[in-house]
């Protein structure tokens, strides 16, 4: 008898748990608690739920919450944020498609912010292929902060989305940083530099001229 007690004990104790951490996924984000006003946080718990059930990362709208209860910003605010960075999460979700890691998904949503649009996005994911984007788009996004039109940011990616990898994106941004940091314009540091990578590219003997970028 002790010993069917305890067996049932703890089949409620295990239950209890259960319920506890399906509501902990699917409902209530506990990070939130305590930080965002009770009817804000319900509202961007509702946000957390659909967006999972999409496949849309929920990480960066728990933190652009938190970012905003951090700053002493009203819930509305808050709310505000959130449903903006879940839209453009489900922008470059859709534009760059179900294959893509959530940092991909997370880079592109950036990469929109700072102006560019899904069918850019969707334009790289076809030239890259199977190769990363989460460096291609962030690259795009840098170079907008640093004051590249973005039109002109976006074309310098997708001329070099073909013939570069990550390391040389990178290399490419810090390059333009630097010659604006030392005084040129925004737009001539990227055209200096976007000639000089295609020179570099046009002298690698297994490039067919197919491949060689083009100055936009």
């Amino acid at each position: 008898m002790r010993t069917k007690r305890r067996l049932a004990l703890l089949a409620s104790l295990v239950g209890l748990m259960s319920i506890g951490a399906a509501q902990s996924l699917f409902g209530q984000e506990a990070r939130l608690q305590g930080r965002i006003p009770d009817p804000t946080r319900g509202e961007i718990d509702a946000i957390l739920v659909a967006a999972r059930n999409a496949g849309i990362p929920t990480e960066p709208l728990v933190d652009r919450a938190l970012e905003g209860a951090s700053k002493g910003a009203d819930g509305a605010l808050i709310l505000r944020a959130v449903r903006r960075l879940d839209g453009e999460l489900r922008l470059s979700w859709d534009a760059l498609g179900s294959v893509s890691t959530e940092a991909e998904i997370v880079a592109g949503a950036s990469a929109l912010r700072a102006g560019a649009q899904p069918d850019d996005l969707a334009e790289l994911r076809s030239v890259r292929g199977d190769q990363p984007l989460t460096v291609a788009t962030a690259v795009l996004a840098d170079l907008v902060a640093v004051g590249v039109p973005v039109d002109t940011a976006v074309a310098a990616v997708l001329t070099l989305a073909e013939g570069v990898d990550d390391a040389e994106y990178i290399a490419f941004r810090q390059n333009v940083e630097r010659d604006i940091a030392l005084g040129a314009s925004p737009v001539s540091a990227l055209g200096v530099r976007l000639d000089m990578a295609a020179e570099a590219l046009n002298q690698s003997a297994d490039r067919s001229p197919s491949q060689r970028p083009r100055k936009p």
